[in-house]
């Protein structure tokens, strides 16, 4: 820490970059990675017709699964995943590049630690775990699936991610881009040649997810050795606690929050249960709009936290909150116009998703109040990866709980207290959405980021 002498002038601060500026630097970084984060979706939607085709025991121990293989994604992209972008791109901004080489080798055993985790729970024991949750016949139908999904490609998968985690904290998001796409376009194709002419089920589409994906990290690990990420890494070292610290201590945080996020859709759906099954299926489609609204936010998301954790790491805080502000309010636009549009219009939306009438007149009812609501989940989520880079996430901890708090016990008080009904559980989501957003803004000024 420097000290000043009596009477000396401090040095100025950096000068403010402008707006039109930030802005082509988040669309730069941007672009590839909500592509990419399309592309996964259409990929997953293709998958879901390929399960389907299997029949309706194979579809219902697809669908136990799918939490978990999401909840996978998420942990090892976006949210261990930032925790590495943001460490590494602080280490640059601060011109620190062999801290900044080490780290990756400290990324890759997270990632090895992360899948082992996933495979050891859902590959070795899945009968047990699944059947908790989903009972016998449908543990029985998933557990081939989840044996290769988890047990043969939960650690490429974390690998694949988190070494794409390391080009994005070196600002090479498009390179991590078109590392990824051509397994995303492959995967489709081969879950159904493996599920259908070679016989083997549902099982073959976590086959090719396994193949896919060995096949991604091993194309990662060529990029990142090759120096793809602005630097060549160093491998050679002593791993190193402090090393650790700069990734777990945003990443851990993050991971907590993506499990809060799937716990918020799980209790209000099993308050809104007791409506009956089509009201279950309703709310399925409303909450699908949020996540459609994941690459936009992915997108413009990934692109702050490498953005800020340089301008952070290089000591500059006004330049940091600026650019997160701006990414924010450029993803509470957008993400606010899609809402609305579908807010105004919610049978066109929800008559997509389903042809029963009880469905679409009660999803259509949810959208009503939701769709409102998502430009303040386009700035939460744009300030949460800010947050990951200014290695600031009290406040983004303090959101997610708001946000569960407000959906689950504001939706049963508004349902029940209020005699709203169905309505209440659904105002109640669009009130925790709008209060995740407002509390991760209240958490970017000058008193929390310095």
């Amino acid at each position: 820490m420097t000290v000043l002498a009596a009477g000396a002038i401090p040095p100025p601060s950096p000068p403010a970059e402008p707006i039109p500026s930030i802005l082509r630097r988040i669309q730069k970084l941007a672009t590839p990675t909500a592509l990419l984060a399309f592309l996964q979706i259409a990929a997953q939607l293709l998958e879901t017709w390929i399960a389907a085709r299997q029949g309706t025991a194979a579809l219902a121990g697809w669908a136990v699964v799918l939490p978990f293989a999401l909840l996978m994604q998420q942990m090892s992209a976006g949210a261990m995943g930032g925790g590495v972008v943001s460490a590494i791109a602080r280490a640059l901004g601060g011109n620190r590049e062999q801290e900044a080489s080490s780290l990756v080798l400290h990324a890759a055993l997270i990632a090895i630690i992360g899948g082992g985790l996933f495979a050891l729970l859902l590959a070795v024991f899945p009968l047990t775990l699944l059947g908790l949750i989903a009972g016998p016949v449908a543990a029985e139908a998933a557990a081939p699936y989840a044996i290769w999904l988890f047990g043969a490609g939960a650690i490429p998968l974390w690998l694949a991610n988190t070494l794409a985690s390391v080009l994005r904290g070196g600002g090479r998001h498009g390179l991590a881009a078109r590392v990824l796409t051509l397994g995303y376009i492959v995967y489709p194709p081969l879950s159904w040649l493996l599920a259908e002419p070679l016989g083997m089920g549902l099982a073959g589409i976590g086959a090719a997810f396994a193949l896919v994906f060995w096949a991604s990290a091993l194309a990662m690990i060529a990029v990142v050795l090759r120096g793809g990420a602005g630097f060549t890494p160093t491998l050679r070292i002593r791993p190193s606690g402090t090393l650790f610290t700069r990734i777990l201590s945003v990443g851990l945080v993050a991971c907590a929050l993506a499990s809060v996020a799937n716990l918020t859709t799980i209790l209000v759906t099993a308050q809104i249960a007791h409506h009956g099954p089509a009201a279950v299926a309703a709310y399925g489609i409303a909450a699908r709009l949020e996540f459609l609204m994941i690459p936009l936010a992915f997108g413009v998301g990934s692109a702050l936290t490498a953005l800020v954790g340089r301008a952070v790491g290089a000591g500059d805080w006004q330049n940091g909150r600026r650019i997160a502000w701006t990414g924010g309010l450029l993803a509470f636009a957008m993400a606010g116009a899609a809402g609305l549009a579908v807010a105004l219009f919610p049978y066109s939306f929800a008559d997509a998703f389903s042809d029963d009438p009880a469905v679409i007149d009660i999803a259509a009812r949810g959208l009503a109040y939701t769709g409102f609501a998502f430009g303040g989940f386009g700035l939460g989520m744009a300030l949460y990866f800010a947050a990951m880079g200014a290695g600031r996430m009290r406040w983004a901890v303090i959101a997610a709980f708001s946000r569960i708090a407000i959906a689950v016990g504001g939706g049963w008080l508004l349902a029940n207290t209020a005699g709203m009904g169905l309505e209440g559980h659904f105002l109640g989501v669009a009130l925790g959405i709008t209060a995740y957003g407002l509390v991760t803004a209240i958490g970017v000024r000058p008193g929390v980021w310095r």
